[in-house]
């Protein structure tokens, strides 16, 4: 079951785009298949295999329906380490905008700026459809996943980032309170 293609496990065509109603609507009809509930009276074995493939359908919607995720798959099962644990080459201009980026996380921190929170929330945002587009187009159209896994990895940073404003959100919301 390790190596199953999520794509074809869900009957959808293996790209970037994907038809989320299909993806929604085939998980359930799945998962109903192999609930709990209708293997209760099986046998021991039987339980377990249905677990099993309730586990790996389960994995494979969770992956197919986050972008970020789905992209990921794609430029692995087409061969592209991402090396997310060691790989930071990350292309200059990225760079510098990431640390353009981090200063100002850090100067609304120290200011408890909320309005520079959320300008800053909304260049990272802006930056995330860019970086979707660009992959989608990579995988899609060009079938490039060397720089679509590249891209990847910056869409990695934008999310651990995105998430940082988030809490930095928090933060200031709950400093007021």
């Amino acid at each position: 079951m390790a190596s199953e293609d999520y794509f074809q496990l869900f009957g959808l065509p293996s790209q970037f785009a994907l038809d989320s109603d299909a993806l929604d609507a085939t998980w359930r009809r799945l998962a109903a298949q192999v609930h709990p509930d209708r293997y209760a009276t099986a046998g021991a074995a039987e339980r377990r295999v249905a677990m099993q493939w309730a586990s790996t359908i389960n994995d494979a919607y969770r992956i197919l329906k986050s972008p970020i995720d789905r992209a990921r798959y794609l430029c692995e099962r087409a061969g592209c380490d991402l090396q997310t644990e060691n790989n930071t080459r990350m292309d200059g201009e990225f760079l510098m905008r990431q640390m353009e980026w981090r200063e100002q996380l850090d100067e609304a921190r120290q200011a408890a700026g909320t309005a520079q929170v959320e300008a800053l929330a909304h260049d990272i945002h802006a930056s995330r459809r860019d970086i979707e587009s660009a992959v989608a187009d990579l995988i899609d159209e060009q079938h490039d996943y060397q720089t679509a896994a590249a891209k990847v990895r910056e869409w990695m940073f934008i999310e651990k980032l995105l998430d940082e404003t988030q809490s930095l959100r928090n933060e200031l919301r709950d400093r007021r309170h």
